[in-house]
């Protein structure tokens, strides 16, 4: 079958027509005035602050807006997406409502890739997609409306260009994320392009001792045989690395990843063979940086008692808001406002893992103040809710 595909990257100019849906759903009337009263709300005993940059950025915000025009363009016609379009519960569930099904995820309708026929519109979620997926849908002659946010794109420039040079990614994420799996295909265009994915520091320290002679194949082997490359030559490929990153990752310990890995580099093989050797370029997005930024200096300078961040058990930039915030205080990163059960019991998930867990006695007796962000993938009328909730049960 011919390549038939059409790729859509932008508005399709029906903002005003959708605004009114968007706005029901999504907008907070609560938090602009937080937002306009110095990011503080104090009622009773409790006084509340609001990080400084919380919530939907651009790219999700995109995200979303190119979905509902794509169903006001094109009323009558299959939309599908291939996965989740951002990680947030109420945001997947509002476009199946709307009818658009999913082709994968915990969303799936039960139709898959095979189902799609040409002319059917397939949209490509904020994370991206696989070029092994791609080509698929462009072969089948789909319509595609394309919302993968820019600053992943940036990141697929770098890895491409690290392929083409002769360098290995080394792509610190998380091996089974949709933007990682798209990400590392990126590698595979060219001949000879190479991925290793490393999840945290502990991993890299293995890449390291490994560049240094100290490894042990079988052990490396073992723990990397998902996150890598097809016939990945543990001795040849590491000698000439180039650092990438998912985006929504810890951005200092991305930094410290790198360094690690230039300074294994030159004790193998010298300082000097450095340039030919090592590339980095930071690719943690300014999003995501600013809501990491945002917590450091709400937890430093009101002293929260606690921090609820709010976001999709899923969500990556959301779980490292929670690590930031475990610095300076007790926080709980929870899914919305059920997961406030009692001021007594809060529901949420257990941090470096995916366990959701009960906390009993979460609300501090007496004057209490509480630190509220949220990952990006986070309605502002979700962040109410748990604000609202949090109000009423106190």
């Amino acid at each position: 079958m011919p390549d038939n595909s059409q790729i859509i990257r932008k508005s399709f100019g029906l903002k005003e027509q959708v605004r009114p849906a968007l706005e029901a759903n999504y907008h907070s009337s609560l938090v602009d005035r937080i937002k306009s009263e110095g990011y503080r709300l104090e009622r009773g005993r409790l006084t509340i602050y609001l990080a400084e940059e919380f919530g939907f950025c651009y790219g999700v915000d995109r995200a979303i807006d190119y979905a509902y025009e794509t169903k006001a363009k094109f009323p009558d016609k299959n939309i599908y997406l291939t996965n989740e379009i951002i990680h947030n519960p109420q945001v997947n569930a509002k476009l199946r409502e709307l009818g658009v099904q999913f082709l994968s995820g915990p969303y799936s309708s039960g139709k898959t890739l095979q189902h799609v026929e040409e002319g059917d519109v397939v949209i490509i979620p904020a994370f991206g997609t696989t070029i092994t997926e791609l080509d698929e849908l462009q072969r089948r002659g789909a319509i595609l409306v394309d919302t993968t946010c820019g600053s992943v794109m940036s990141v697929w420039k770098r890895v491409e260009s690290y392929a083409r040079e002769g360098f290995t990614s080394i792509i610190h994420g998380k091996y089974d994320h949709e933007e990682t799996c798209a990400t590392s295909s990126r590698a595979m265009q060219y001949p000879g392009g190479k991925y290793l994915i490393v999840r945290d520091k502990s991993q890299a320290k293995m890449v390291c001792d490994y560049i240094e002679g100290r490894g042990n194949r079988e052990s490396f082997i073992r723990e990397f045989q998902n996150a890598v490359s097809a016939g990945f030559d543990l001795d040849a490929d590491l000698g000439r690395i180039g650092c990438a990153n998912q985006t929504t990752m810890l951005s200092s310990e991305s930094l410290e990843i790198a360094n690690m890995l230039q300074e294994s580099l030159g004790k193998r093989y010298g300082v000097e063979e450095l340039p030919k050797r090592f590339r980095h370029f930071d690719t943690i997005c300014s999003a995501t940086q600013d809501r990491q930024d945002a917590v450091l200096k709400l937890a430093r300078r009101q002293a929260v008692d606690i921090m609820i961040v709010v976001g999709g058990y899923n969500s990556s930039n959301t779980g490292h808001l929670v690590e930031i915030s475990l610095e300076f205080c007790p926080a709980f990163h929870i899914r919305d406002a059920e997961c406030i059960i009692s001021k007594n019991k809060i529901r949420h998930k257990k941090v470096f893992n995916s366990e959701i867990i009960e906390t009993d006695n979460w609300l501090p007796e007496g004057p209490v103040k509480i630190g509220v962000t949220a990952g990006a993938s986070t309605p502002n009328r979700v962040i109410e809710e748990v604000i609202e909730r949090i109000l009423k049960i106190a």
